[in-house]
């Protein structure tokens, strides 16, 4: 046996040796800075762990123990170790700053007086997320666009008919320039358009109905945080009401001991049934809070889990189709050069000897020069 339950039925021994031998089935439990006693049935009592503490009748002559210090505070509705007693909990992912470990209590919002729930703080990083993953697609549409004008562009420059009549070698290389940008504008229309297939439109679509999902999300752990709510305020009114009760008894007992009152024993009894009930009552109450607590505690650890593997998939998918990009850009890059290697194979061979015997041949008007005039 556990030494908790053995100090409680210690205690109820005790306590039928201080005026309660005529109620064996009822344990008497003083709530944690109440004062009002509480009255429970046996099997009640020792049901419970942490929220009361067996204390001795106040007109027992045994000296009664000094009340323990808190061992839990309860803040927006959530139950946690008290900061004076609290024991060291261990990480449920130690060394990987998971997201199921640092965001269990509300935090101040910065916009307003109120607090903001720390799932909200995470489903928030994921609208983020994809926000900036929309804003990328983007930025890369926004890049496409300046390669179709420059293909644009350079496809108008390359029909041009500037300095068409250059002859020769040399214009065979300028020729070749001209059909160069012709080529370079093509490389760029492929290259925007695998930047358009590739990268852009993987990125916006990538996770079409992700704000949906994160709204139904939302909707499902914010109903687990308002049904722990419910269930703390029912608890609240019990504790309310317990006290009333006790406050009813104690004033009954203590008027039928200084005869100001012709109470009789059966109205004590009475008043101590009710009390009885309202314990149990308040202990159902807790007990239905726990479920509440660790339903919601366990789906924020499943859905915790989920967001910080979502995340990790996004950054993996947009490195991904980043690395794309750069490698799409090293092929231009290759491409754009294998534009410009005629070019410079055609300039190699420019010869302005050559370009002039050939002109001459084809625009020569004699070869007989002129000579002095004879008298």
């Amino acid at each position: 046996m556990s030494t908790q339950p053995l100090m409680l039925i210690l205690q109820m021994r005790k306590l039928k040796q201080t005026g309660l031998s005529d109620f064996p089935s009822v344990t008497q439990l003083r709530l944690h800075g109440s004062g009002p006693t509480v009255l429970l049935g046996p099997h009640r009592a020792l049901a419970l762990r942490g929220t009361f503490s067996l204390q001795q009748n106040p007109g027992s002559p045994s000296p009664g123990k000094k009340q323990s210090k808190e061992s839990t505070i309860t803040i927006n509705c959530v139950t946690f170790p008290h900061p004076d007693t609290m024991p060291e909990q261990q990480l449920l992912k130690p060394t990987e700053w998971s997201y199921c470990d640092y965001f269990w209590a509300d935090k101040k919002d910065p916009q307003g007086n109120g607090t903001v729930a720390g799932f909200e703080i995470l489903l928030q990083k994921q609208l983020k997320g994809k926000q900036m993953q929309k804003e990328m697609s983007e930025f890369i549409r926004e890049r496409i666009k300046i390669e179709e004008e420059y293909a644009k562009n350079l496809a108008k420059l390359s029909q041009n008919s500037l300095a068409a009549q250059e002859e020769g070698s040399l214009g065979e290389a300028w020729a070749q320039v001209k059909k160069s940008l012709a080529d370079e504008a093509e490389v760029h229309l492929k290259f925007s358009s695998k930047l358009h297939s590739e990268v852009e439109k993987p990125l916006m679509n990538f996770r079409e109905n992700f704000k949906k999902d994160m709204k139904k999300c939302d909707h499902h752990i914010a109903d687990l945080r308002k049904q722990l709510a419910s269930r703390y305020a029912s608890v609240e009114k019990a504790r309310k009401a317990l006290t009333e009760r006790q406050k009813d008894l104690e004033m009954k007992t203590q008027q039928l001991e200084i005869k100001l009152s012709n109470k009789t024993e059966e109205d004590i009894k009475k008043a101590r049934r009710k009390s009885t009930q309202a314990g149990d009552d308040l202990m159902r109450c807790v007990d239905l809070y726990n479920q509440a607590q660790s339903k919601w505690f366990e789906e924020m650890v499943t859905t915790t889990l989920e967001l910080e593997r979502l995340e990790v998939e996004r950054v993996e998918m947009i490195r991904q189709h980043l690395c794309q990009y750069t490698q799409l850009r090293h092929e231009t890059d290759m491409f754009n050069q294998s534009t410009v290697e005629p070019v410079d194979q055609l300039l190699r061979k420019v010869d302005p000897a050559k370009d002039r015997e050939l002109w001459v041949k084809e625009h020569k008007t004699g070869d007989i020069r002129p000579v002095d005039m004879e008298i």
